[in-house]
C-alpha cells in the first residue's frame, strides 16, 4: 500500500517502522528535519519536510495516488484539515486522524459526510484509558485485550509460585478445570517465546498469554498466580486529558483521588468530576502521599506528560506502600528498563495506539489488531471469507491449516459463540479467527491465508 504519515513523533515514527518492515510504500511528512533524518537513517522510507496540511506538501509526498493518509501530528487542527485537503483535492480513499481534544470528540457531527471527511478517528487518550481500566478490572494482569466486541479476551499474566498450574504441564489445566475452556497462546520465558504444547511446563516468572471467554478470565488467572483481591482505592497522579478521563471512568465504581499540581486545572477538575477527590500538589512530595494514606492505595497510576516525573512518583508511591503501580511512559527506550521491578506495569501510549491504526492497514478482512510486548508480537482477529475452493482456511480443520511458524490460533467466534481452538474444529465462512504471532515478521503470510482467491468472485 502507498501510505502517507503526517507527523514523525513517537506514534508516527513507531507506525512508520511497523509499516515499512511490511513492504509498504511509506512517506512521512514533518516540519522537523532532524526527526525526519533520524527516521530515514533507520528505515526504508521517503520523507518530506513541511506542514502536512498544505496541498503542495501533500502533492510532493505523493497524495495524487496514495491509498491512505494517517495524520498523527500533535495538532488536532492540522490532522483534521489535512484529511479535508486529501479528500477534496486528491480523493484519498482512506483518511485516519488522531484527535485528542474532547471538545472535538464530543461532537460526532463534526466528522462524517457533513463535517471533516475522517474515515477513522484515533484518540490515544481514550485508548490508554480503556487499557488502564481493564488492568484495574483484572488485578494481576499485565495486559488485557478485547476481541469480538468483548466476548473474548487475551490476557498476559506473570506466573508466580502459589498458582496451581505453576510447575505443572499445560495438559494439567484441562483435568484441573474441566468445565472451563481456555488456551495458552504463547509463553515468554526470559524474553524468549515458547510455542506451548501439552507437555510444556509452566515455570515461576513466565509471562503467559492465554485466551478465554470473558466470563472465565478470573478463573484461569487464579491457576497462574494467587488471585489478588479486587481493587477499591485508586490514586491518579496527573490531571491532564488521560487523568481526567481515567477518573471519570473509574469514579462510579472505585474510590478515586486525583493529584494535580496546577491550581486552575484543579478547579476545573473538581467541577467536572462528581465523586473524585481532587488534590493540589506535586506527587514527588512524600508528605502529600503520606497525608493521603498512600499505604492503603490499591493502584497508583502516574499519567502526567513527563516520563521522569511519572517514574519518580511511582517509585516513591511503591516505596511508601502502594499495592500496585501503573506508569505511563512515552519514551519506548524506558519501558523495558523499568517494568517488572518496583513498577508493576509500564504503559506505552504508542503501542496502545499502534494496534488501532494497524487494524485499518492490514490486508484481508482484519477487524482487530493488538501490538504486544512492545511491538515484538501481535494478536489479530481476522474474518474468514469464501469457500473451500477460494479460501486457504474455510472448510479446513485447524490442524490442516498451514500456519506460519510461531503462529497459533487461540479461538474462533461463530454467531456470538466462543469456540476455544482445538485441532478438530473446522473453520466456517464468516468465522472470526483470533491468532497470536510471536514473530510479527510473519504477518504477511497470515494475511495471505485470509485473502480470498479469484474463484470466490
Amino acid at each position: 500500500m502507498k501510505i502517507i504519515i503526517l507527523g514523525a513523533g513517537q506514534v508516527g515514527g513507531t507506525l512508520a517502522e511497523n509499516l515499512a518492515n511490511e513492504a509498504n510504500d511509506i512517506t512521512v511528512i514533518d516540519a522537523d528535519s532532524t526527526r525526519l533524518r533520524e527516521l530515514q537513517d533507520r528505515l526504508d522510507i521517503r520523507t518530506v519536510q513541511g506542514r502536512g496540511s498544505y496541498p503542495t506538501i501533500l502533492r510532493q509526498a505523493g497524495a495524487d495516488d496514495a491509498d491512505m493518509l494517517i495524520a498523527v501530528t500533535n495538532s488536532d487542527e492540522v490532522n483534521m484539515v489535512a484529511c479535508q485537503v486529501a479528500s477534496v483535492l486528491f480523493k484519498t480513499p482512506t483518511k485516519i486522524s488522531r484527535v485528542r481534544a474532547n471538545a472535538y470528540l464530543a461532537r460526532k457531527e463534526l466528522f462524517g459526510e457533513q463535517g471533516f471527511p475522517v474515515d477513522v478517528l484515533i484518540s490515544p487518550e481514550h485508548l490508554v484509558t480503556r487499557h488502564i481500566t481493564r488492568l484495574i478490572e483484572y488485578p494481576g494482569a499485565l495486559q488485557v485485550l478485547e476481541f469480538s466486541k468483548g466476548l473474548v479476551r487475551l490476557v498476559a499474566i506473570r506466573a508466580t509460585k502459589g498458582g496451581p498450574l505453576v510447575g505443572h504441564e499445560l495438559s494439567y489445566l484441562r483435568t484441573h478445570m474441566p468445565r472451563i475452556e481456555t488456551r495458552v497462546a504463547a509463553i515468554f520465558r526470559k524474553d524468549r517465546p515458547i510455542i506451548p504444547q501439552g507437555d510444556t511446563v509452566i515455570e515461576d516468572g513466565d509471562e503467559v498469554f492465554f485466551i478465554a471467554g470473558t466470563d472465565h478470565i478470573r478463573s484461569v488467572m487464579s491457576e497462574l498466580q494467587p488471585l489478588e483481591k479486587p481493587y477499591k482505592r485508586i490514586f491518579v497522579c496527573g490531571g491532564g486529558n488521560i487523568g481526567q478521563r481515567l477518573a471519570h471512568t473509574l469514579e462510579s465504581r472505585y474510590q478515586v483521588k486525583l493529584l494535580e499540581r496546577d491550581r486552575e486545572r484543579c478547579v476545573m477538575l473538581s467541577e467536572s468530576l462528581r465523586k473524585t477527590v481532587v488534590l493540589e500538589g506535586n506527587a514527588a512530595n512524600k508528605d502529600i502521599l503520606l497525608e493521603e494514606n498512600i499505604e492503603n492505595t490499591d493502584v497508583f497510576c502516574a499519567v502526567t506528560n513527563d516520563d521522569e516525573a511519572n517514574i519518580m512518583a511511582s517509585l516513591l508511591a511503591k516505596r511508601l506502600g502502594a499495592r500496585k503501580v501503573l506508569t505511563l511512559i512515552n519514551n519506548p527506550d524506558y519501558v523495558d528498563l523499568i517494568q517488572g521491578g518496583d513498577i508493576d506495569v509500564a504503559i506505552s501510549p504508542q503501542q496502545t495506539t499502534i494496534g488501532s491504526l494497524l487494524t485499518h492497514v492490514r490486508r484481508g478482512d482484519v477487524v482487530n489488531v493488538h501490538s504486544l510486548r512492545r511491538g515484538a508480537a501481535e494478536a489479530i482477529e481476522a474474518i474468514a471469507h469464501g469457500d473451500h475452493r477460494s479460501s486457504k482456511v474455510v472448510g479446513k480443520r485447524l490442524d490442516e491449516i498451514a500456519l506460519p511458524e510461531g503462529t497459533t490460533i487461540g479461538a474462533i467466534v461463530r454467531h456470538n459463540e466462543v469456540l476455544i481452538a482445538h485441532d478438530h474444529l473446522r473453520v466456517q465462512p464468516d468465522d472470526h479467527v483470533i491468532l497470536f504471532l510471536v514473530d510479527k515478521s510473519r504477518i504477511r503470510d497470515v494475511e495471505r491465508l485470509f485473502q480470498v482467491g479469484l474463484t470466490f468472485f
